[in-house]
């Protein structure tokens, strides 16, 4: 399958994924908050993309910047100097600035290396961690990794697939 065949095939089967997310969030009265950095908000243009999406759709931040990190999120300046802003500890404070934030319900936050450059040996080009935050204590993040050869656009398409995904099993939990 070629990139551009791959690319395709996950930016349809994310628009499923977004109507999934429309018709189950409503369904169960549950809000949504994005937070967003790799994907420059992407992940809400997928969600609000969906007619009906008013209903489960708070807000999103796009936080691409450590600044705007900081100000709209409160990412700590000393997580962001001690591991950067790809890790798992800034991601789960972007997921939880996004609960602050917000009326949401549930959050899911995204930091990575898009590409093509930008990646280094211990955060190479296609490493994202995605937060994700709901009722109670279950707050974390979780390690992606796409194939560093992929575009920038088929890693921010998986990125999103993979936060739409994630979204709908937490609602399942």
């Amino acid at each position: 399958m070629t990139g551009a065949d791959r690319l395709e095939t996950i930016t349809k089967e994310s628009r499923a994924l977004a109507q999934d997310v429309v018709d189950s969030f409503s369904q169960r009265g549950v809000m949504i908050a994005t937070a967003e950095s790799c994907t420059g908000g992407m992940i809400a243009g997928a969600i609000t993309d969906i007619a009906g999406s008013s209903a489960v759709f708070d807000r999103g931040f796009v936080t691409y910047s450590n600044a705007a990190k900081q100000e709209m999120l409160g990412v700590r300046e000393t997580t962001l100097s001690t591991y950067g802003a790809v890790s798992a500890q800034v991601a789960t404070e972007m997921v939880l600035g996004a609960r602050r934030g917000s009326r949401a319900d549930l959050a899911v936050s995204v930091t990575g290396v898009a590409g093509p450059g930008g990646g280094s040996d211990l955060k190479p080009v296609g490493l994202v961690w995605m937060g994700l935050s709901g009722p109670g204590d279950l707050t974390g993040a979780v390690e992606l990794r796409w194939h560093p050869s992929w575009s920038r656009d088929l890693i921010r398409a998986a990125t999103v697939h993979a936060a739409l995904e994630a979204l709908i099993a937490r609602l399942d939990d």
